[in-house]
């Protein structure tokens, strides 16, 4: 499988493009926003000779939203989300206002509720969907095992993590993906986030000070 990640919108945020020998794509919280950047990924895509099949979204918040509708309409993609996060849809051009964000039109449908999948498959490549709440309630990870590879979404960033201030959120929760759902994959895996740099669970369990002080029993993450 090859990665590519693109870094679109205001916010910085971290679009991925996935492909295998079939050609067949996946891109992963689409970013994309506007002329500009719609051609940037439309490029990259004709320039590798891909098809789009998925956009598939680890949550459903505005900035990982903004090119899902470009991606579906162009390549007829299908978009995948779990339906927990499916009332922030309806909420993603007001949220982005506040962010100082013109947003443009946002998906309203869901074609593939991830919501108790245990996997999405495109081409020859299987992610299995790993439940992550906290960011958000239906925040999902999405991890390709014979590669080590591991999109976390807004869950799990280089030494630091998500906010749970947000609707939705929860610091219990998002500690309980991480250490419960995450840190067990093995240190090895590589982290490819929704902002900022890879990382891996080695480097995050030494490195991360939310994943340390919970670790060293310095705070209590169930309460």
């Amino acid at each position: 499988m090859k990665i590519a990640r693109l870094v679109f919108n205001p916010i910085q945020e971290n679009t991925y493009v996935i492909w295998d020998d079939t050609l067949e794509a996946a891109i992963i919280d689409a970013g994309n926003m506007g002329e500009r950047e719609n051609d940037i990924l439309d490029k990259f895509i004709a320039d590798n000779g891909l098809k789009p099949v998925l956009a598939i979204n680890t949550h459903g918040h505005f900035d990982h939203l903004l090119g899902v509708n470009h991606i579906c309409e162009k390549y007829g993609a299908k978009f995948a989300l779990s339906s927990k996060d499916e009332f922030l849809l309806k909420n993603a051009t007001t949220s982005a206002e506040l962010f100082g964000v013109r947003a443009g039109d946002m998906p309203e449908v869901i074609d593939i509720d991830l919501d108790g999948a245990e996997s999405i498959k495109f081409g020859e490549t299987e992610l299995k969907v790993i439940p992550t709440p906290g960011h958000t309630p239906g925040h999902l990870t999405l991890h390709e095992p014979k590669a080590g590879i591991l999109f976390t979404g807004d869950t799990l960033f280089r030494e630091s993590i998500g906010r749970t201030d947000l609707p939705g959120g929860d610091y219990s929760w998002i500690m309980r993906s991480i250490i419960e759902n995450i840190l067990p994959l093995g240190d090895d895996v590589k982290i490819y986030p929704g902002h900022g740099e890879t990382s891996d669970i080695g480097h995050e369990s030494m490195y991360n000070p939310f994943v340390v002080e919970v670790i060293n029993n310095e705070v209590n993450y169930k309460n």
